[in-house]
């Protein structure tokens, strides 16, 4: 399909009928002269709704379960009711209607076994999306402009990682091509259900972190796309967080790398998952705000050009730990512990932030978001389990005082004197810096700092790098 337009809108871009007319217009608009897939996510704070009634069911709370769904049910009846005509109001009704009942199903299962099978999470929490396809095309029909939802579980083939599933691309791009290629030849806009897919025998997945964008990235890469668009909330990717650095900008271009390392350091920008099918095919990629569709947003591209010297950005996390293990004595290995920490971490899905060892103790640290410190800790106690009841091996000591500041830019390659001026900055504002992380790539130095002086170590590496 030529000049394909892959659009991704996000929880708030169809968080109410307003939202979703807004979403329809940027699309109906797009739709005119060019084919256009939309892939959607569930409608801001629905997924919470859902994941917390799954939650009610396997504590048998029924009164909590029935509460959640009679919610859930009004949100999106009402919301059909702004947004569509009173002659459509039955047929959309009674498809919503049908959503919540396959929903209401699942989780009747989850309170008889008193248990959320992950298999049955992922169907369950899928319905979200499911509701805000049916939403968006009926919006468009009314609009004059056809469009049919589609589940992406007809479409993404994944692996069995339930919760956290990753595509299997050449079956995606087999099925993506049967399911959406006649929509698309009939010149219907096909709006696909983010967030989900499905192993190849058919059991329902979800994608995990960032899941909606990595569905429309998988997309665009399987369908061969011209342009992804992610409309989200903010009007780009930015030099820092405007709500610690007032004088942030918004960059114009950022590379793939570049982005996948901000997001991963925290900043509000595409999971680094994401970029990796379409980095590989060279797609561009804009990052768009639905609310102020006029401004130009960021392109994320392969390669920037000549004259991008120094860092691009500077990001931050707050709500991490650092964990330091120790050997008990210099004999024993500290690369054997290291090594079992991290296969034990890696199991459990957990992402490390930093990493850092020092030499003659054998010691290291690494940083995990505070809502996986608890599986980090189960894992690793589990895995050296013997060696800590011998005394071979400390146990774990946790920091929770403790921010991640990351600066990012592929032009800080061989810039000499870059780390000692961030480090300068830092020191500048009476800030202890604890732990110092940098890959051999030179495109990211990660500083770990105390809480308190987070954002003042920010705004000072943001303006000595005069971003």
């Amino acid at each position: 399909m030529q000049n394909l337009l892959v659009m991704k809108f996000g929880g708030t871009s169809v968080g109410t009928a307003a939202r979703i007319a807004a979403s329809c217009a940027l699309i109906r608009k797009e739709a005119a002269v060019r084919p256009v897939v939309a892939v959607v996510s569930a409608m801001s704070k629905i997924t919470d709704l859902l994941l917390d009634t799954t939650r009610h069911a396997e504590a048998g709370d029924r009164p909590g379960v029935d509460r959640n769904l009679a919610s859930l049910e009004a949100r999106h009846i009402d919301t059909a009711k702004e947004l569509l005509p009173e002659s459509e109001l039955p047929r959309v009704n009674e498809a919503i209607a049908a959503l919540i009942a396959d929903f209401r199903r699942i989780v009747g299962g989850m309170e008889m076994l008193a248990y959320r099978p992950p298999r049955a999470v992922d169907e369950a929490i899928a319905i979200g999306e499911r509701l805000s396809a049916v939403l968006v095309s009926e919006c468009l029909n009314s609009q004059g402009v056809a469009a049919e939802p589609v589940n992406a579980a007809s479409v993404l083939v994944t692996d069995a990682v339930f919760n956290n599933a990753s595509p299997i691309m050449d079956a995606t791009r087999v099925k993506a091509g049967e399911r959406l290629g006649p929509v698309l030849e009939k010149g219907v806009v096909p709006i696909v259900t983010g967030f989900n897919g499905a192993t190849a025998d058919g059991r329902p997945t979800t994608l995990g972190r960032g899941g909606s964008d990595f569905s429309a990235s998988i997309l665009a890469a399987s369908l061969d796309a011209t342009e992804l668009w992610i409309w989200s909330d903010v009007d780009g990717i930015m030099t820092a967080d405007p709500r610690l650095v007032p004088n942030a900008k918004i960059l114009d271009e950022i590379t793939y790398a570049e982005a996948a390392e901000l997001a991963y350091a925290g900043a509000k920008v595409l999971h680094p998952r994401t970029l990796a099918p379409i980095a590989e095919r060279g797609i561009p990629v804009w990052s768009k705000n639905s609310f102020a569709p006029e401004k130009p947003g960021t392109c994320i591209v392969s390669k920037l050009g000549e004259g991008n010297m120094g860092a691009r950005a500077v990001t931050s996390m707050a709500n991490v730990s650092l964990v330091s293990l120790e050997p008990a004595n210099p004999a024993v290995s500290g690369v054997h512990v290291m090594a079992r920490a991290l296969d034990a971490m890696d199991r459990v899905n957990v992402e490390i932030l930093a990493l850092s060892s020092s030499s003659y103790r054998q010691s290291f640290c690494f940083l995990v978001r505070n809502d996986e410190l608890t599986k980090t800790l189960e894992a690793i106690e589990s895995a050296l389990a013997l060696e800590m009841a011998h005394g071979y091996v400390l146990e774990p000591e946790v920091d929770h005082n403790v921010g991640l500041l990351a600066v990012v830019g592929e032009g800080m390659r061989g810039f000499s004197g870059f780390a000692g001026r961030i480090f300068t900055a830092i020191s500048r504002e009476n800030i202890n810096i604890i732990a110092i992380a940098q890959g051999s790539s030179e495109l990211t130095i990660s500083v770990v700092v105390r809480r308190d002086g987070l954002e003042k170590a920010v705004r000072a590496v943001h303006a000595e790098c005069s971003l």
